[in-house]
Order: structure tokens, then C-alpha cells, then sequence
């Protein structure tokens, strides 16, 4: 059996917001997250993004999911990897549009919302929120402290069923 290698995850939680925010005008934007879809891969270009999401899409053990804006469905504001483990959903790639990185990102709250949306996949599959994930080992502290996930060992962290349901509850409004 051949085992793929787990990439350590690098993505910064910049904000934790109800949706994304611009970060000129502060106006907030209603989000949707919806699994990839072939059509989508056309406006998936690899000079954009870090990761392969082609292949990605491709890897039948793995749901691609894209993040747009209610009012803007055609641009990719982040991208998400999630295999579910039968137990838990383990977070494979996260990653946010190359316009939403760095000190002159366009929005905030996008990989908040990509994480808080994988913890509600897993709550709505009866695995109480739990989520697990490979960090950067220097990333490690940081997803401690805003995603109060939990440093499992190595580089394997995890967030369980309170630090879930606070970023579902932050994210996604009944």
C-alpha cells in the first residue's frame, strides 16, 4: 500500500470574522461554501495558487471545496482538502487566492472560514467536530492560540468538539 505524504499546513488566521472583510473598507461579505466542481477547475489557474488543486480535485478520497462570495460565485476566494476518516475529517490543503494573501490582501477571515466550515462538515457527519490537520511546526503556537487546537505530536494538531463548535457558531449562524 502506498501512503501520500502529508504536507505541514501553512495558512495564517488573520482574522476571525462572520464572513470575510475587506481590509480597505471594512465591509463584510456573505460567504458560501460549496465542493469544486469540474467546470471550476477552468478558473483554477497553477500560477495562482501554491498547491496542485487539479490534482487534488482529482484524488477520489479527497472533497475539494471552493469559498466565493454570495454575490461574486465565479472568484475563488480560498480553497479547501478534506478526506473524511470515518471518525473525523482530516484537513489535507487549505489555501487562500493569491489576492487574499499577505500585507495587502484583499480580504480577511478566509482561512477561518475554510477551517470553521471543515469542523461543521465533520459535526454534520456525527464526528462531533473533530478535525485534524499537519502544521508547519512554527504554526504550531499560533493554531493553538486562534483556533485553540490542540498539539497532538510532531507536527499532527487537532481540534475537538468545544474549539469546533466555537468557530462553527462564529462562521456559520443558525
Amino acid at each position: 500500500m502506498k501512503f501520500a505524504k502529508k504536507i505541514p499546513l501553512e495558512f495564517e488566521i488573520d482574522k476571525l470574522t462572520n464572513s470575510i472583510e475587506n481590509t480597505s473598507t471594512d465591509e463584510v461579505f456573505d460567504t458560501v461554501i460549496i465542493q469544486l466542481t469540474l467546470k471550476d477547475l477552468s478558473f483554477i489557474h497553477k500560477s495562482d495558487w501554491q498547491f496542485d488543486w487539479i490534482k487534488e480535485f482529482k484524488d477520489k478520497t479527497k472533497a475539494v471545496y471552493k469559498l466565493t462570495t454570495v454575490n461574486n460565485p465565479i472568484i475563488i476566494q480560498g480553497l479547501l482538502s478534506l478526506e473524511d476518516k470515518e471518525d473525523h475529517i482530516f484537513m489535507h490543503l487549505i489555501e487562500s487566492s493569491k489576492f487574499n494573501k499577505g500585507k495587502n490582501k484583499v480580504y480577511l477571515g478566509v482561512p477561518g472560514n475554510l477551517v470553521a466550515f471543515a469542523c461543521k462538515v465533520s459535526v454534520d457527519k456525527g464526528y462531533q467536530g473533530f478535525l485534524a490537520f499537519d502544521a508547519k511546526t512554527a504554526l504550531i503556537k499560533h493554531y493553538q492560540e486562534t483556533l485553540h487546537a490542540t498539539h497532538f505530536r510532531e507536527r499532527r494538531m487537532f481540534i475537538e468538539t468545544n474549539a469546533a463548535l466555537r468557530l462553527i457558531s462564529q462562521y456559520f449562524k443558525s
